[in-house]
């Protein structure tokens, strides 16, 4: 059975892993396999697909290309370096995916739209950072960041130290006409790179690009209820969400409602640096009109939309 329309969200790690340095090569190669997989899971049951993707290791080595190169060249501000990151990924997702719909005789239909969201100038992430960017340090080195570059850094989820940054709530869509009228004409579209180019309207209501960085999977769950898509698949490094996640007392969740995640989000359940921001995303989606919310690895998509992996979240 197809159905209409499905937006998925990839996580930037899905495409620079851990254990690897993100050369442009393992980029690529880590992306032919993830879209592998969702063409194999999409191709016989969704007529209209959006894609959007992270970008946290890549924007955080954009700034540090920027930084490195002060002395020689005029440093990037971060919006600048967010659309940067959105083109080359946009780039790469692309041509890999134009490959493989070609080489499957599928038609290769496939755009990337660089695409804006507006932010509030008066939110109060910009007084209290939060989105991790860039690599991991160890504590030692990160101190002596802080001290020499100012950075704000603090502990990611028992993986070392990042650089974090502010990360206000996404607004607005700019591009959402163009985003629904590619659908509309059948093209897979990836929009909302890295959550988006960060931007404000000022009194005369035009555009003005700002420092910081937007959650992508806010944006997707932004995107995707106002193109009034019913599934949204968010796709991160777990199978499946857990509670007490690296507790003896650990246990994956198959699928909960609305309320079931409030109260897990409300326990603390979710952290704001790992899952806390997917589930907001997700809780965000289902009360703007959404279906359901499948959080699954890129790995298990093809399996987590058939139900027999992945967590589900429902209205109720």
């Amino acid at each position: 059975m197809r159905h209409s329309a499905i937006l998925i969200a990839l996580g930037g790690n899905a495409i620079t892993r851990e254990d690897e340095e993100g050369t442009v090569e393992q980029q690529f190669r880590n992306t032919e396999r993830t879209m592998q997989e969702i063409v194999r899971g999409i191709s016989d049951r969704y007529q209209r697909v959006v894609l959007t993707h992270g970008n946290g290791p890549q924007v955080g080595n954009i700034v540090l290309r920027s930084e490195l190169a002060s002395s020689y060249l005029y440093p990037l501000p971060l919006d600048t370096c967010v659309s940067d990151s959105e083109g080359g990924m946009g780039y790469m997702f692309q041509q890999v995916l134009y490959n493989i719909l070609h080489r499957k005789g599928m038609p290769e239909r496939v755009v990337c739209v660089l695409t804006q969201v507006v932010v509030d100038r008066n939110d109060p992430a910009w007084k209290s950072p939060t989105k991790p960017i860039g690599k991991f340090y160890s504590e030692e080195e990160a101190q002596r960041l802080m001290a020499e570059k100012g950075w704000r850094m603090r502990e990611d989820a028992g993986r070392g130290w990042r650089r974090v940054v502010p990360s206000p709530e996404p607004r607005e869509i700019v591009e959402l006409t163009a985003v629904r009228a590619l659908l509309e004409d059948d093209f897979i579209v990836i929009a909302a790179g890295g959550g988006g180019i960060p931007v404000v309207r000022d009194e005369d209501g035009c555009l003005h690009g700002v420092e910081a960085v937007i959650d992508k999977d806010l944006a997707s769950a932004l995107l995707a209820s106002q193109l009034g898509i019913g599934t949204l698949v968010i796709l991160t490094g777990v199978e499946k969400v857990a509670i007490d996640f690296r507790k003896p007392t650990q246990r994956f969740l198959d699928k909960i409602t609305i309320a079931e995640a409030e109260r897990y989000l409300e326990e603390g359940q979710f952290p704001p640096g790992s899952m806390g921001p997917k589930i907001r995303a997700a809780l965000n989606f289902l009360r703007n009109g959404g279906e359901e919310v499948i959080i699954t690895s890129p790995e298990t998509f093809t399996e987590a939309l058939a139900g027999t992996t992945g967590t589900r979240i429902v209205r109720e």
